[in-house]
């Protein structure tokens, strides 16, 4: 296990090397001038365009660019946007905020699609399941901005159950609402997946081999059956997360969480590529582990699979 962990520790490096450097490419590669952006409809002297160009080092070749930028990676200085402030400044405002709420919504869609998936499956064919399928469809089919005004107007300022904004106020109790909303919109995919992975593991020989042993169905469900059923669930979970992280604007945005989908939609309106560049950054870090996390946890949940040398 720990040479496993070694080489997809060295495998890491060229995926991050080559994601950095088509990262940096796209964003300061294109054509226009971000600086000049800044200014909007207003021409400033070119004094002061060339300074600012020579303050953010715009006027090296693109490849000493990117060689600056990733020095500055490797001493944790992600620079300096466009307005003044450090991008660590607004990486650490915003970024914890989308963990949370990513955190969250991973946490209610794997538990919902685990329990109505798992019944679903047993249930096969019964009302259960059959409404189950159709709540599922309905939840693929809302578009997700509409999700949230729903749970906004409905549960926010008609039931007052939860606050219909989050503003300032991000904690872990500030952010229930629109967790809900992104957990119920990615729920749905999870389910019938857990559903179908169920269905086809209880129809394994070894499981009917497990019942001619006297095993009880509490004891084949729980331990055979859905241990060996989570995998592709476990997979979707870690890619839903990763998804979370990058393309929750929306959300964001209807209830004004502070996160990294509202900044990094500014950011982009308003040609900040140093931020761009270093929240896609950490992102792509941030997936790597996960996934490298969701690897180990195979050999966990089925002792059939082995990492060898």
């Amino acid at each position: 296990m720990a040479f496993y962990i070694l080489r997809r520790i060295v495998q890491v490096i060229p995926v991050f090397l080559g994601a950095t450097l088509l990262i940096y490419f796209m964003v300061f590669g294109l054509p226009g001038d971000p600086i000049a952006s800044l200014f909007g409809d207003k021409q400033p002297p070119q004094a002061v365009i060339d300074a600012l160009r020579e303050q953010y080092k715009l006027n090296e070749p693109f490849i000493v660019q990117y060689a600056n930028y990733l020095s500055g990676i490797f001493r944790l200085d992600f620079g300096t946007t466009f307005s003044g402030q450090s991008v660590n400044d607004v990486l650490a405002r915003t970024v914890p905020v989308t963990m949370r709420l990513a955190v969250m919504s991973v946490a209610i869609a794997f538990v919902l699609a685990l329990v109505v998936g798992a019944l679903s499956a047993i249930w096969k064919g019964s009302f259960f399941d059959n409404g189950a399928l159709v709540t599922a469809l309905i939840f693929i089919a809302i578009p997700i901005f509409v999700l949230c005004f729903l749970a906004q107007y409905f549960l926010g300022v008609q039931l007052q159950w939860f606050r219909p904004t989050v503003g300032g106020r991000n904690d872990w109790g500030d952010l229930w609402l629109p967790a809900i909303v992104l957990g119920l919109s990615i729920y749905a995919s999870s389910m019938r997946l857990t559903r179908a992975s169920m269905i086809e593991t209880l129809g394994q020989d070894w499981v009917r081999t497990a019942y001619s042993k006297g095993l009880s169905r509490r004891r084949v469900i729980p331990v055979h059956v859905l241990r060996n059923s989570m995998i592709p669930m476990v997979t979707d979970t870690a890619t839903q997360f990763g998804v979370l992280m990058v393309g929750a604007t929306v959300t964001e945005g209807i209830f004004n969480v502070p996160g990294v989908g509202n900044t990094l939609f500014h950011a982009i309106n308003q040609r900040e590529n140093p931020t761009i560049v270093s929240f896609v950054t950490i992102f792509v870090v941030i997936y790597v582990l996960v996934n490298l996390v969701v690897d180990l946890l195979y050999g966990l949940l089925d002792p059939r699979i082995r990492y060898v040398k």
